[in-house]
């Protein structure tokens, strides 16, 4: 029995036959795009409060958690080659470092866990292809006889015809974190602005002008997917309107059991998975050991002879 619908989901043969339409739709098309792997090696940590008398008695220092909590990006044409741009992107990653150190009974003790900032900048090349156009997109429902009218009312605005930048950033690595002697006058990477930045996010005042002697630094891996995307239109082919297939399932205070029972027991939290559970295993095994991969396929090459 053929399905009546098609739904979201895998398609076979049958379900080509059902197209309908081709559709023009308006989307975010990548033009270009990288993968970052970077490894930030002896930042900087810039706390929030001032630890400078936790920071000179601590033994040593561990960061117990570790997140990008804003990304900066911006534009720059690259000259002489057409639709390029030099993307250039600043990563803020909030830590939390605990310090450890002896009490008066020679005790090795912890502190609470204090909050800073690491920051980050680079710069990549990127193709944005180039766009000619004004674009303008209502905001109201009741659109203006003109550009003029809506001049201040908030019904029309214009876009510029930049690229959009996009990053997907995974949750930072802390590979070490130790404390170090720097004796050079603190530098800023990204001067007034950063001061600025730094000055909101209610970072301690009078230390951003020169480094204390000792200074928490963390190294921390990054990756990261950087991407230049442009609204254009799109043809499409279309089944039909995407209408859901099935109801919701509330949860309420008379059925928690019975939705509940409709969770599948994890049994992965229970039984993780081994080495070659992981699609990666077969291309390290392969690399690791080619020779004998090699031998073993000969070998059946011989056994069907």
């Amino acid at each position: 029995m053929s399905k009546e619908q098609v739904v979201a989901g895998l398609i076979d043969g049958e379900d080509i036959c059902k197209l309908r339409e081709a559709v023009c739709v308006q989307a975010e098309k990548v033009y270009d795009h990288c993968r970052e792997k970077d490894c930030i090696e002896d930042a900087v940590v810039d706390f929030v409060e001032d630890v400078q008398c936790l920071i000179d008695k601590a033994v040593k220092v561990r960061v117990k958690e570790a997140e990008v909590v804003k990304v900066l990006a911006d534009l720059d044409d690259v000259p002489f080659k057409r639709g390029f741009f030099t993307v250039n992107v600043r990563y803020k990653i909030k830590v939390k470092v605990e310090f450890c150190y002896r009490d008066q009974i020679n005790n090795l003790v912890s502190s609470d866990p204090k909050v800073g900032f690491v920051w980050f900048a680079k710069t990549v090349i990127l193709f944005g292809s180039e766009g000619q156009v004004k674009v303008f997109s209502s905001t109201d429902p009741e659109f203006c006889s003109s550009a003029e009218d809506c001049d201040g009312c908030g019904s029309m605005i214009q876009q510029d015809n930049k690229p959009t930048v996009k990053v997907e950033v995974a949750e930072p690595l802390v590979l070490n974190a130790r404390i170090k002697k720097i004796h050079c006058p603190k530098v800023r990477p990204f001067g007034d602005e950063y001061d600025e930045i730094e000055e909101s996010d209610n970072v301690a005042a009078g230390r951003r002008r020169i480094f204390p002697q000792k200074n928490v630094v963390v190294t921390i891996g990054l990756f990261s997917i950087i991407k230049l995307t442009r609204l254009v239109q799109l043809l499409i082919p279309a089944f039909n309107f995407c209408i859901p297939n099935r109801e919701c399932i509330a949860s309420t205070d008379e059925n928690p059991c019975e939705l509940f029972e409709t969770i599948d027991f994890p049994f992965d939290q229970f039984f993780p998975p081994q080495a070659f559970d992981f699609p990666i295993e077969e291309e390290f095994e392969k690399d690791r050991c080619p020779d004998r991969r090699e031998s073993r396929e000969e070998k059946d090459d011989r056994r069907r002879k």
